[in-house]
């Protein structure tokens, strides 16, 4: 833009380098103020294409967002899949409550029942065998639940992945943009070393939980 802008004042340099101050007439400074308008004129008419230029990317750069934001679906996330899969993993959770209690109830009629009498004995435990298989048979239900949940997730993940990307997103490190109920999680957390059931190794070394314990 400086070399521009040089470029377009070069004529009302020479016009001025060619005159001498103390032999300056009206007519020099009529002829100095046209040559000052025309430079003007072609330096905001560069400038004007600049901006536009501008602008025009902008422009291009919102109407990208716009659609990323459309197809990203917030609404139908919000108000359709995550209510969908709360609902399944409710109905996981009950499934899971009610074969443990069936389970539970069998096992103690089987170790409560008076084995006197073999022939009675045997056919309580066949059929208390038989309410436990069927109880077991909750897996199968739970499973195609828990898989609607996990696809919902990785809907998720792969429009918030996608978004990230075309607006080139990257984390915060600053505490001020989490909410006070983040912040009071994660150092709730970070206290009481809540790190739930672990996957596979656990993430909670010995001399952190002997530390828990001596404080």
């Amino acid at each position: 833009m400086a070399l521009m802008k040089s470029q377009q004042f070069e004529a009302v340099y020479e016009f001025l380098q060619s005159k001498n101050p103390d032999e300056t007439t009206l007519g020099d400074v009529l002829q100095l103020a046209d040559i000052s308008a025309r430079a003007m004129q072609r330096f905001f008419a560069d400038m004007d294409r600049a901006v536009y230029r501008e602008l025009r990317e902008i422009a291009g750069y919102v109407e990208a967002l716009k659609h990323e934001i459309g197809a990203f679906k917030a609404n139908e996330i919000k108000t359709s899949r995550i209510p969908a899969a709360g609902l399944e993993l409710s109905a996981v959770c009950k499934a899971t409550e009610a074969a443990t209690n069936s389970i539970m109830e069998c096992a103690e009629a089987v170790m409560a029942a008076d084995g006197l009498d073999p022939a009675a004995y045997k056919a309580l435990v066949r059929e208390k065998m038989m309410l436990v298989f069927e109880a077991c048979s909750f897996q199968d239900i739970t499973g195609q639940r828990i898989a609607k949940v996990v696809e919902t997730l990785q809907l998720i993940e792969e429009r918030v992945s996608r978004f990230a990307n075309a607006v080139a997103a990257r984390d915060s490190t600053d505490p001020a943009v989490m909410s006070e109920r983040e912040r009071k999680r994660e150092e709730r957390k970070q206290r009481l070393i809540l790190n739930g059931p672990q996957l596979g190794e656990p993430q909670t070394s010995q001399s952190e939980v002997d530390a828990m314990f001596s404080r």
